[in-house]
């Protein structure tokens, strides 16, 4: 295993990074967050048409680039840095990813290409109002009609499920856990409501489907496995940009702590300062070492390994944005308590992150579980 970037990784960063200085600024988050759309669709476009953002991991012959998981880890760490307004991890780490694992050729040559092109907004429908991410807290009903398959039900917490095109809706049929597409432009009997959400910068939905129409993905009954390993994706893809969010909120703190003075001398130079700094610093890099980790297991295929370095890179990655993005606001001192300092937003965006797939103890059970501890 390769546990180094290529030339060409190092150069993607730098293209994403310089993508996103320019558009998406601490002013577009602001904008965004307090925009009830939530993103900008001219970005949302030029991400697919300019950078092929998209569709970095779809195979080629849906449209997409064909790179790998360790690649599309670069992005999203840069997205984390950003705080990116736009529904890039639903699009991407979960509707994307869960195409590309259920058996259903068809519905991925359907559907990818529009996600690729950036055409598409795609989000994944799995939790309810339990908040459970495990195969048992899916009570939504799916039922088989001469005219097709008929879902009635609530989901709940749906990342950007307020504006996505594409709905893919874990449901119970009697064969057990299926998955379902749900096209919402013409889906009847199908409300949206958008959620107060802490982290602004990320939107979510509750979503109620009374007898709406839904296309059955792959083989009913056998859904599961392929939302399982998605999940695990998505926790390795949110670590990585977990890390990101981090590593900006250290470069804050360390800016900062250069140039503002207390009795005559930056307060980088105070030992307190001087070791708050250095601790930030080891568990940014002790979760980057965990998120990478988990991008090269991803790229490796091993589905142990992956399933264990998932929850490892979760567990940690989330803890350790939060605390970051805490200090970072006890480095500014007053200031970073200010809504006008863009501090609040990555202590928004950390503790949104911390539970959006299951809470840090959640994970750790997860990996005592899948190490048969």
């Amino acid at each position: 295993m390769d546990l180094t970037f290529s030339e060409e990784q190092d150069e993607l960063r730098t293209v994403v990074r310089s993508f996103l200085t320019r558009h998406a600024t601490e002013a577009d988050v602001r904008r965004l967050a307090a925009d009830p759309h939530g993103h900008d669709p001219w970005i949302w476009r030029r991400m697919a048409t300019e950078i092929g953002l998209q569709g970095l991991a779809v195979p080629e012959e849906y449209g997409g680039s064909g790179f790998g998981y360790v690649d599309l880890g670069v992005v999203f760490e840069e997205t984390g840095r950003a705080l990116l307004c736009a529904p890039y991890f639903a699009t991407v780490a979960l509707a994307a990813e869960a195409l590309l694992r259920c058996d259903d050729e068809a519905a991925r040559a359907d559907l990818l290409p529009g996600i690729a092109a950036g055409e598409t907004v795609a989000t994944l429908a799995l939790t309810e109002d339990d908040g459970r991410w495990d195969e048992p807290g899916i009570h939504l009903n799916a039922r088989a009609g001469a005219d097709g398959w008929r879902l009635t039900g609530v989901k709940t917490y749906v990342p950007e499920g307020h504006l996505a095109d594409l709905l893919l809706v874990a449901a119970r049929t009697p064969a057990g856990v299926s998955l379902f597409a749900v096209t919402t432009a013409d889906a009847p009997g199908l409300t949206r409501t958008r959620l107060p959400t802490l982290d602004q910068t990320r939107k979510q939905a509750r979503i109620t489907f009374r007898d709406t129409p839904a296309r059955l993905l792959g083989t009913e009954g056998t859904a599961w496995p392929v939302i399982e390993r998605t999940l695990a994706t998505a926790a390795v893809l949110l670590a990585a940009e977990q890390v990101g969010g981090a590593a900006a909120a250290l470069d804050a703190s360390v800016g900062y702590a250069k140039i503002r003075e207390q009795y005559g001398r930056p307060i980088g130079s105070f030992q307190g300062i001087k070791h708050k700094c250095a601790d930030m610093l080891v568990e940014i890099e002790s979760a980057r070492s965990a998120a990478y980790a988990g991008l090269w297991a991803l790229d490796a295929g091993d589905e142990t390994e992956i399933a264990v370095a998932a929850a490892l890179a979760q567990a940690f990655c989330s803890e350790a944005f939060t605390k970051v993005a805490g200090d970072t606001i006890q480095v500014h001192g007053g200031i970073g308590f200010t809504w006008e300092h863009p501090a609040h937003l990555y202590l928004k965006r950390a503790k949104s992150s911390e539970v959006l797939l299951g809470t840090p103890a959640y994970h750790r059970e997860l990996l005592a579980a899948r190490l048969g501890i």
